[in-house]
């Protein structure tokens, strides 16, 4: 056990020593996301389609959920999730592997009510600390990721704020209720050797390119005057991927690394053409990878690649593609370690468990949880309501005449709204017709799939998340275990 710190462009020991960060991001647990934290199930008779998970955000669920089967009963289930998503045996594993270190993306809902602020609930520190303490005890490092704050400040789901703005970045009471929780956090957190540090804000959408240094300059000073030792963990702009507006900023603070986040669009489905490792794409990758970095390398700055990773195929999908896809998926992975490596880098994968789109273990679609919702699921694939790895096949020709009409009525010229190319023109409109609207309608009809079930029920489902009952994304989970061990070896 040692406390870790940024000495230049490393991350150091007490001794002095380089410490390299290898790791995954708990994402889905203390900051549900519905791709991740969700329910998959074999399509018959319809074309392939991504795995999705319950309809709109957390908070639209919780609610939906208390409201079905009544608060009481509600938290139950809710609080017996948490506690099986991650247990003794998936630290254990996970450090198995050689990885080192766990990112813990959370909530703010977790911490502070929206309608009692600035009152801390002790409550949200029940399963953190637990999970920090099983980290600890297996030799793994964590990273406090506020994943989600007042407001949202990403445009993204999985803020949890339900809508299409980041009013984060409109409302200073929403920066001064975060400043405050990070107050709190930094001081609870003081001392504990077993946490790398802390990353206040993640992946930032501030449409002025200015404001998010403003907020970052004053939860810098809280936290450092609660805690002066832990690293600080600073996202680029825009997704975590432009440091441009940074100025000189950087030179006041200490004992801080910046983190980009660095998925290559060819480990997704909709790549744009196949990846074989040919040297032309290999350069393309680096290029882009270089390009996220480039402004901090100029300065000599510590980097951290808080996300990346690719996605998989299913053979409840793909079929037969399956093993094609997948191989081409992990030759990705396996190039963009080879790039970490020979830079020293550390990282976050994207992710630790879900339900079988990206995770390195995944819930089986045996469990309890997984055959609740068999029927709701093949209609919420064909509604494709989910931001992340829908497949609009079914429902194309609904929003098509919408997206026409815009492209009749305005100039081409405004079609793009920051923060693009995120959300062109076609995402915009199913961002708020499919994956807004329509799931908000279906927030219900998943929660009173719980109605007349007795704790013990809830239990069960609750326990189909826990690790033994997982399946493992064994060549997954073997590229990290000997790029690890490589790792090890090469110091």
């Amino acid at each position: 056990m040692s406390l870790l710190k940024v000495d230049g462009t490393k991350i150091v020991n007490e001794a002095g020593e380089e410490v390299i960060l290898r790791g995954a991001g708990l994402g889905g647990w203390m900051n549900m996301e519905n791709f991740i934290t969700g329910l998959s199930v074999a399509l018959t008779r319809r074309p392939p389609q991504q795995a999705s998970g319950y309809p709109g955000c957390e908070f639209q669920i919780r609610e939906a959920l208390a409201t079905s089967i009544g608060q009481e009963k509600s938290d139950f289930f809710f609080d017996k999730f948490l506690e099986y998503f991650f247990m003794d045996a998936d630290a254990k594993f996970f450090s198995t592997l050689g990885l080192n270190c766990i990112r813990l993306p959370f909530n703010y809902h977790h911490f502070e009510d929206d309608m009692n602020p600035r009152v801390l609930k002790e409550s949200g520190f029940k399963h953190l600390d637990r999970v920090i303490e099983l980290c600890a005890a297996h030799n793994i490092y964590t990273i406090l990721d506020l994943h989600t704050v007042p407001g949202g400040q990403n445009t993204g789901w999985h803020s949890d704020h339900g809508g299409h703005l980041a009013n984060f970045w409109k409302h200073k009471d929403f920066q001064d209720r975060t400043v405050w929780l990070w107050e709190q956090l930094a001081a609870h957190y003081k001392g504990n050797k077993w946490i790398a540090g802390y990353n206040p804000l993640n992946e930032p959408t501030d449409p002025s390119h200015s404001q998010f240094l403003a907020f970052y300059r004053r939860v810098y000073k809280v936290i450092r005057a609660a805690d002066p030792e832990h690293i600080i963990f600073f996202d680029g702009n825009t997704w975590a991927q432009d440091f441009s507006a940074f100025g000189d900023v950087y030179k006041e603070w200490d004992n801080t690394a910046y983190s980009i986040h660095d998925y290559s669009p060819f480990g997704f489905p909709a790549a744009h053409e196949p990846y074989v490792g040919a040297p032309e794409q290999r350069a393309r990758m680096q290029r882009t990878y270089e390009a996220k970095r480039a402004w901090l390398d100029e300065r000599g700055l510590c980097v951290w690649n808080g996300e990346w990773g690719p996605v998989y195929a299913r053979k409840q999908y793909e079929g037969e593609r399956t093993d094609e896809i997948n191989k081409v998926r992990f030759k990705v992975l396996e190039d963009q370690l080879d790039m970490y490596s020979k830079d020293r880098l550390s990282w976050s994968i994207w992710l630790y468990k879900d339900i079988g789109f990206q995770g390195m273990v995944y819930v089986s679609q045996s469990t309890p949880y997984m055959k609740l919702f068999a029927e709701f699921l093949v209609k919420k694939h064909r509604l494709a309501t989910d931001s992340w790895g829908a497949d609009d096949t079914h429902v194309r020709a609904v929003y098509a005449p919408l997206i026409e009409h815009i492209k009749t009525e305005v100039p081409e010229k405004y079609w793009d709204i920051y923060p693009h190319p995120a959300y062109r023109l076609g995402d915009r409109a199913a961002l708020l017709a499919r994956n807004i609207l329509v799931s908000e309608f279906l927030v219900r009809e998943w929660a009173d799939h719980f109605v007349g079930k007795t704790e013990e029920e809830l239990d069960e489902i609750a326990a189909s998340f826990r690790f033994e009952v997982c399946e493992k994304r064994n060549e997954l989970n073997r590229v990290l275990m000997e790029n690890a061990s490589a790792s090890a070896a090469a110091r």
